[in-house]
């Protein structure tokens, strides 16, 4: 594996005008554009960009907006150049593998006539959704024909061994939400995804446009790369630690995709012992470098650590409080049971101050998250034993994103979000 060493990443100068690197097409580190008009007047662009959000939402939240973006910024300037680079470029293209392919293009022309729009956060930058909206077929909605868990296992299991064969790591299921179709005139901010979205995946599903719509992704030297895309294709990408987003305006009618994120587990592929364990850090993930930018935050938003629940010690999840446990692996039955036999042990924190709902929330079990509230967890318990903590809807986002069907849950029973510190 190859350690980021990087304490900062390079602004290069554009070559010939046909390069350009980090702070030209849109603001990636800074909101000080560096490369004047070599692309076009893009810093009227970046700031129509943000009054649209601000302008949308009104004068009360149009401060979310703003908020939104320095987080943007800031998780970009301390994200990427702390974490464990598996691979040397960051990213490739390929053909999705056919089992893959044949699983989407089923579910997509089954569903598509059901689309739905999808809601946004107040403040949310990363879409101009604004001015174009984004839909969603969910993988998850149980409405949808084929749709739920089955299809979840049957896509991740289909994608799973590319992305381990690329990295060399042993990786499991992080996140998968559905096929996004983006509309004319959309653009997708340039970011690094939350923790833990490490190891993913951009599979192409279907599109009817003017002119390809390229992926910009920045790699391990600060250059810009374009990358196009055709349906079939399927760029894999260190997700976490690349920077990558759609800064140009989609021109057509829709552009259709599926995002699989996985997470490494600290184990080699290729691995016949143990040995590699006692290389991990005992708090800190596998992928994540110790003393880097990122661990602090990491560190607030964990204090439980990475191995008490993670994939690297399954003997100390294994003895988790009952109802954490069942709770984090997605046991709906149990989560049952225990409403009748033992209520409370739905509700009561761990010696880390974490409720089940916490856990479930951070494994993604939409499900089991609407399972405790309707057996009375508070929607927005705090961790910490001094309620100090992060709310349900905080570490959504924090672990999913904003676009998560929990985060979209939790919005809509009017769930609160609350970070560590904050009142």
């Amino acid at each position: 594996m190859i350690r980021s060493l990087l304490v900062a990443w390079p602004i290069l100068l554009l070559a010939q005008g046909e390069e350009y690197a980090t702070d030209c097409s849109f603001p990636i580190f800074s909101t000080d554009l560096k490369c004047g008009d070599k692309l076009g007047d893009r810093r009227t662009f970046y700031e129509d960009y943000i009054e649209g959000c601000r302008q949308y939402h009104g004068p009360q939240k149009a401060k979310r907006c703003d908020a939104t973006e320095a987080d943007r910024i800031d998780m970009n300037n301390r994200q990427p150049q702390s974490m464990v680079n598996y691979t040397s470029t960051g990213f490739m293209k390929i053909r999705a593998p056919k089992e893959v392919m044949a699983l989407l293009t089923r579910h997509w022309e089954t569903n598509k006539v059901n689309m739905k729009e999808e809601q946004w956060p107040v403040g949310s930058i990363y879409v101009n959704y604004w001015e174009s909206k984004t839909y969603m077929v969910s993988v998850e909605d149980t409405k949808l024909r084929g749709a739920g868990a089955t299809l979840k296992e049957k896509i991740w299991d289909a994608a799973k061994s590319t992305i381990e064969q690329w990295t060399g790591m042993e990786l499991k299921p992080t996140s998968m939400y559905g096929i996004r179709m983006y509309t004319d005139g959309a653009v997708l901010s340039p970011h690094a995804d939350r923790l833990p979205l490490v190891s993913s995946c951009i599979i192409n599903v279907d599109q009817d446009v003017d002119e390809p719509w390229p992926l910009e992704v920045y790699d391990r030297q600060g250059n810009a790369v374009n990358v196009t895309m055709e349906p079939g294709d399927m760029v894999l990408y260190e997700s976490g630690s690349l920077i990558h987003g759609r800064p140009f305006p989609l021109k057509g009618r829709f552009f259709a995709n599926i995002f699989i994120h996985f997470e490494p587990t600290g184990r080699p592929l290729y691995a016949t012992g143990d040995e590699y364990l006692d290389e991990l850090d005992d708090f800190l993930p596998p992928y994540l470098v110790p003393g880097s930018p990122e661990t602090a935050h990491w560190t607030a938003q964990n204090p439980h650590g990475w191995k008490k629940s993670g994939p690297a010690a399954p003997v100390k999840q294994i003895n988790a409080p009952k109802g954490h446990f069942a709770a984090a692996v997605g046991d709906v039955d149990r989560i049952i049971e225990l409403s009748e036999k033992d209520p409370l042990s739905l509700h009561r924190k761990d010696a880390n101050g974490w409720a089940p709902i916490h856990e479930a929330v951070r494994s993604g079990f939409t499900e089991i998250v609407g399972l405790l509230i309707e057996h009375g967890s508070p929607k927005d318990t705090r961790t910490g034993h001094a309620n100090e903590g992060a709310s349900p809807l905080n570490l959504a986002l924090m672990y999913h994103g904003e676009d998560h069907p929990v985060v979209e849950y939790l919005r809509s029973i009017g769930a609160l979000d609350i970070g560590e510190g904050e009142f």
